[in-house]
């Protein structure tokens, strides 16, 4: 078993708001666009929902050699390369969201929402090997009884023990803490808190120590990530309001800045778009949306990344990188734009 979890101060959450009411038109608030500079080759699953959700591993040492990791809900994991072209597949049917967590050892894993077992939500985890792109699934580590959908990791420690948050179709939300002994891999698991309905993103900020929920039809709420909590320990930070996010909200992602500041980036599914606050308030900075250019447009975007650090000549000022729930005429697949011209484009709009 795990020793007790590591904590630090919880920041105050205030009182939970009530969900708003949703209007009955969408009057989208306008969006400026940017246009995708990469992107990865169709999922295999063709004809169906497949393509999810992404994940980025930065290479500190040579940013060019970074990787991204994209979840086919029907088929496994694919990495690819910062040119969007595929390194390896991992066939494992049944995942949906995904992250990656470094540890201390050097050691990379990808950790997916395993939708494999209706009755049981799971964690599937891989090895990444970051030298030649390849996946080892490692084990699966059950969670809770019900649906996996959401997963983002959490705090990882010095001694290597780490936390992975799972976001549930029933709106639960699970903690469970992780840790290598030898060749086995600890778990213990906890209900960390809840929301209504159905979600999905979530994102934690390691910095403050707070988790970012997606509900789909409801916003984006805040909760502690360290520690236990019900109703009053949350709090809807950005309500669907048909104005600047528009059901479903999906994918969840942070670029941050400083002690606390940078910039929360949500899929606004309904309308083709992606919201951004500022942090750590959530106050609503602008829209954006991913036109055509050299590449196709973006559209039904359900998982979302982005890591605002250096990654070569081709994205100096960060990544993001979203599914493409169309891509017609082929099947989806995941596209990857400049931050640093998003930021250019919001920026200029005001």
């Amino acid at each position: 078993m795990l020793r007790p979890f590591h904590g630090f101060a919880l920041l105050t959450l205030g009182i939970a708001a009530a969900c708003a009411t949703v209007p009955p038109a969408i009057t989208s608030d306008p969006a400026v666009t940017v246009t995708a500079k990469v992107e990865t080759p169709p999922v295999g699953t063709v004809r169906e929902d497949a393509a999810d959700d992404p994940a980025i591993w930065h290479n500190a040492l040579n940013p060019p050699a970074s990787l991204v990791v994209g979840t086919d809900k029907k088929g496994g994991l694919y990495v690819y390369d910062l040119k969007g072209a595929q390194k390896s597949f991992l066939a494992a049917p049944g995942l949906n969201n995904v992250d990656l967590i470094e540890l201390p050892d050097g050691q990379v894993l990808a950790i997916a929402s395993d939708r494999s077992d209706p009755a049981t939500g799971q964690l599937f985890i891989a090895r990444l090997d970051t030298a030649t792109g390849q996946l080892a699934f490692v084990t699966r580590v059950a969670v809770g009884a019900g649906e996996g959908y959401g997963v983002c990791g959490g705090k990882v420690e010095d001694d290597g023990s780490f936390t992975v948050y799972s976001a549930f179709k029933s709106g639960a939300i699970y903690r469970t803490g992780l840790q290598f002994l030898g060749q086995e891999l600890a778990d213990q698991t906890e209900l960390l808190n809840s929301v209504p309905t159905q979600t999905e993103g979530c994102i934690y900020d390691p910095r403050t120590g707070m988790l970012y929920i997606g509900e789909e039809d409801a916003g984006i709420w805040v909760m502690s990530g360290l520690f236990p909590g019900g109703p009053e320990d949350r709090r809807l930070v950005a309500p669907i309001d048909n104005t600047w996010l528009v059901a479903d909200v999906e994918g969840l992602a942070i670029a941050p800045e400083g002690a606390d500041g940078g910039y929360l980036v949500a899929s606004s599914q309904g309308d083709n778009a992606y919201a951004v606050f500022r942090l750590p308030d959530v106050t609503p900075l602008g829209r954006f949306r991913i036109a055509k250019g050299a590449l196709g447009s973006v559209e039904e975007t359900d998982g979302i990344e982005l890591d605002n650090r250096y990654f070569g000549p081709d994205f100096p000022g960060g990544l993001f990188i979203a599914q493409d729930g169309v891509n017609a005429p082929n099947a989806q697949n995941f596209k990857y734009v400049r931050w640093d011209e998003i930021l250019a484009a919001l920026e200029g709009a005001e």
